[in-house]
This record gives structure tokens, sequence and C-alpha cells, in this order.
């Protein structure tokens, strides 16, 4: 959270700096109350629809000093055998519900960089609990609390589909009912503070580490793969950007390295800990070329991703890069690795002989994106009745002190 903080703070025109870290600094509170009182359960609980969990409160102490159990529901086959075997970690409960709250909170404040500079505060206040409960849970639940992707086997070893490629299809829908910056605010678009920002780049690169190689609850092999994994990606990927922004406009951009990190990380996101570290390249180069062309050549062909503006490419950066990444480990999860840490016995990549893997990859991302788009679309309409989903005009012209009294340098 510190390193969006500051990154959101810095990266944006000096104007809309305190209200691009207050959005952040907001979700994260908001997020953590919602998810103890309810969301939780609903994302990692008891089933009660293939891809959603029973909400309830997890405050009880009985249930918080238990030993931490993913999935909370035991599914069989006919012949009464466990279907997927249950995760253990050896730590009590209280643990997995904020390691997974933090998953959580960094998915809204990743959306929240489609909206930046127009979003009225009011409405978006509103909208992350409502996302959070309707959209998030779903995801998490189907895929890693014991929904219908989780059995089925699909990968999303640290969140590329959960974490990345939904805050990019919901923040580029959301862009998209909330409409444009203000013209001004889009032209001569540069960073207040680069130094900031790289500062917050670093940290939030550092804070990577920490969600991979955590992902597998324990310290071990997994762990260990996933933490070089996710570096090499990120170093890779980060050059390839660079490289591609001096051979087509002549010289290194700063926020380009930094785009190419993010890309790197959230590539490698839903693979880091069952691809070999050969194939960690293979994600950073695809990772710093793929999302780099669609943000800078295939943006400027197309009218529709024209029209949507979303302030800081939230949609190349992490969907178009998490939607890879799930690809690619369709294609590339080695077989002894999946069988560290996957539940589903024989799993592995397409290059190994599961060519069905892949078709699962791809049908996992499609149900993300449709259920993103169409629950942020919802979320976002009924709000509007009640709330504009847009500052008033003299908020947008005026910036932080406006909207929030204050702004990043006050004088006097």
């Amino acid at each position: 959270m510190p390193g969006l903080v500051i990154l959101y703070a810095s990266i944006v025109k000096k104007k809309w700096a305190v209200n691009s870290a207050f959005m952040a600094l907001y979700a994260f509170a908001a997020v953590l109350i919602c998810w103890v009182l309810l969301c939780y359960r609903l994302a990692f609980g008891d089933e009660l629809l293939p891809f959603w969990g029973r909400g309830a409160v997890s405050l009880a102490q009985k249930y918080l000093t238990g030993r931490a159990a993913v999935p909370e529901s035991t599914h069989h086959y006919s012949n009464g055998t466990v279907e997927t075997k249950m995760n253990q970690p050896f730590y009590p409960m209280a643990t997995l519900v904020y390691f997974q709250f933090t998953f959580a909170a960094i998915t809204t404040i990743l959306l929240a960089g489609s909206v930046l500079g127009r979003m009225n505060i009011k409405a978006w206040m509103a909208f992350v609990p409502l996302w959070l409960t309707f959209c998030y849970t779903v995801g998490a639940y189907s895929l890693w609390g014991g929904g219908f992707l989780y059995h089925w086997g699909v990968i999303d070893y640290s969140g590329g589909y959960v974490i990345h490629l939904a805050s990019g299809i919901s923040g580029f829908t959301a862009a998209y009912w909330v409409g444009p910056r203000l013209k001004t605010d889009r032209e001569r678009y540069v960073p207040n503070n680069i130094l900031l920002m790289l500062a917050g780049a670093g940290l939030l690169w550092m804070g990577w580490s920490g969600f991979n190689g955590g992902a597998p609850y324990a310290a071990n092999i997994t762990s260990s793969i996933a933490v070089l994994n996710t570096n090499i990606s990120a170093a890779t990927s980060l050059l390839v950007w660079t490289s591609l922004d001096v051979f087509y406009f002549g010289k290194p951009s700063v926020i380009g390295a930094v785009q190419g990190m993010i890309t790197g990380l959230a590539c490698i996101t839903p693979g880091a800990g069952v691809v070999q570290s050969w194939a960690a390249i293979i994600y950073g180069l695809l990772s710093g070329s793929i999302p780099w062309y669609a943000m800078m050549i295939l943006h400027k062909k197309s009218t529709l991703l024209q029209k949507v503006d979303d302030t800081l490419a939230v949609f190349y950066t992490h969907a178009v890069a998490g939607i890879l990444g799930g690809l690619l480990t369709g294609l590339l999860a080695e077989p002894t690795l999946c069988r560290m840490i996957l539940p589903v016995t024989n799993t592995k990549g397409a290059f190994y002989g599961g060519g069905i893997l892949f078709v699962k990859q791809l049908v996992a991302a499609l149900f993300i994106i449709g259920w993103n788009f169409t629950s942020t679309t919802l979320i976002l309409l009924i709000i509007r009745l009640l709330i504009p989903l847009r500052m008033p005009e003299e908020q947008l012209m005026i910036g932080d002190d406006a909207v929030h009294g204050g702004s990043l340098c006050p004088l006097g």
C-alpha cells in the first residue's frame, strides 16, 4: 500500500496528488473492514455457490485462533474420495485472513489508477465496498477459495487473474462510465515528482516478492522459486520496454521503465511458483513487448481505446499482462513444480503434454473478464442513481484544493 500511495501521488499532475493518494488510502481501510465483516468468507468460506462462498463475520476468537485452512469446503467424488486436498498452513486463521486482505486491497487500489483525476470521491467511497463484495470475492472464490475453477485445475498462482486481470478490466470499465479527464489534464501529462515515483515503484517491486513468495502459505521450495522468478521477469520486462522506447522514440522513458517493471511483475504472478526460471525470462520478454505494443501502437489505431481515458494505463499494465501470464502458464507450467503446490494432481503445461491446461486458462480468463465487466457496470449504474460518478466541473478545474481543501504544497 505505501508503494502505491507514493506512486499514485507522484505520477499524476500536481493538482491531483492528494486526491490520488487519498483514494488509495481510503480503499485500504474500507476493504479491511468489509473483509473481516463479510468478504473474507465470501471469498474463502464454505461453499454457497460454485463461484461464491457463504459470507460471514471473521472476527470470532475461536475462528481466528484455529488452524488456517483453504478451502473450507471439501469436495468429494461420487465414490466418496476427496476431489482436491485441503491446504492447512502452520499458522492461525487470523494470519490467512490478513494476508488475503492485502491481495483484495491492492486489487481495489490498482483499479483506482484508471479513474484518477475525475471520479467523484463520494462515488468512490460507495464503489469500493460494493465492488469488493460483488466482484472481487467471486473471482477469488472461484480460483482460490474452492470454487469451480479451483477444482477444475486452473492455475492462478498469486493473482494474475484474481488481481491483475480483474483490476484492469474493472478499471477500464469504470473509466468508460466515469468519463475522461479534462482535456488540459490529459495533455502535457508529466509526473509531478519523478524521484518519488521511482521510490514508489521500488517499494512496489520489493513488496511483490512478499506477495508471490507468500502465496504457498509457507517458506518452501515453491516460495523460493517464485521470488526469484518474480524478480527475473520484472527485470527482463523493464529492460525490454526501455529498449523498445529507445529504438522507437530515440530515448528511454522513466515512466516507461516503471510500466515495464509492472507488466513484468503482473505477467509472472499467475505462474511464479510453477514455471522454471528460464521461463521467467520468456515471461519478461513478452510482458515487456506485447503490452508496450498495445499501449504505444495499437492504442493509437483503436477508436475505442482512445475514447476510454485510463489514467495510469491499468488495462495495459495489468489486464493485458495478467492474461498474457495466465496463458503462458498454460503452456509452461512444469509438472514437478506443479505437484509441489497445486491441489489438482497431474497438472502440467501444454509444452509438457498438458494441452488441456491452456484451454482451462483461457476459459478462466474469459470468465473473469465477463464477470468484472458486467458487475462493475451494474455497480456504477446503481451508484449513479444516487451519486454523480464524476466530479463537478469546478472541482475538475481546481483539483485537490476543491476536493479536499488542501493541495500537495499549500501556501501560507
